[in-house]
């Protein structure tokens, strides 16, 4: 049993997120009769590369990778997700097997979505698909951002956007953040190299912008942490 997730109904999750919030209560019942809920503890593999796809995942609480795995048996993760996250709509409505790896990070509970149940929808309420491709859409607009990082933006560059992704830029200040997973995964996500990764949180801490204990990361100033060039 995971202790920390609070149990839920599959249906009250359901309305309160983006994608289902304006389906009536009919709606919701009937996409809620075809999901079940999970629980993974850390370090559960939900599916493999290429396993068929049945639905999607939405997570209640709890954290977990997508990643592509090499011939040469190296990862690549891909996202690092945690709660009111869902992954794997692109490749239900595509009808073919997963292309990544999904892995419990932390304990985890999660729903999984019936593709049956939501194509019905679909076919009953064009609202719905709109929204739908919204959603898709938004998960692209990531991706290209992510792209744009990788090619355009020095290792120093990004560590230190993910590190304000992190903080609440608004305050201003002084903050302390709690990285969300071990550090080679985080250095994989930003596709840099576990030392590399390490190399460049021990130069912005000797530059004095951020100070490390373990996992936690507290930043001097989100000024002029915005503002270092690496």
């Amino acid at each position: 049993m995971i202790r920390q997730c609070r149990q839920i109904r599959a249906q009250t999750l359901l309305e309160n997120l983006p994608l289902f919030r304006e389906l009536d209560h009919e709606k919701l019942g009937r996409i809620a009769a075809a999901t079940l809920q999970i629980e993974a503890p850390r370090g559960s593999v939900l599916f493999r590369r290429g396993d068929p796809c049945t639905g999607f995942h939405i997570i209640i609480c709890g954290q977990v990778k997508l990643a592509l795995q090499t011939p040469q048996g190296t990862e690549k993760v891909v996202e690092i997700l945690g709660a009111g996250h869902s992954f794997g709509e692109a490749v239900m409505f595509l009808e073919k097997p997963y292309v990544v790896t999904a892995e419990a990070l932390a304990d985890t509970r999660l729903l999984h979505v019936a593709a049956t149940a939501v194509f019905a929808e679909l076919d009953r309420d064009p609202r719905f698909a709109r929204r739908i491709i919204a959603s898709l859409s938004m998960r692209l607009h990531h991706l290209l951002g992510d792209l744009e990082s990788y090619t355009l933006k020095s290792g120093t560059q990004r560590v230190i956007g993910y590190l304000l992704s992190l903080s609440d830029t608004a305050g201003g200040g002084t903050t302390e953040i709690e990285l969300p997973a071990r550090k080679n995964v985080i250095a994989s996500r930003l596709n840099l190299t576990h030392e590399h990764f390490s190399r460049t949180l021990h130069g912005l801490a000797a530059a004095g912008l951020i100070s490390i204990d373990g996992q936690k990361i507290g930043i001097a100033s989100i000024e002029k942490l915005q503002a270092h060039k690496g």
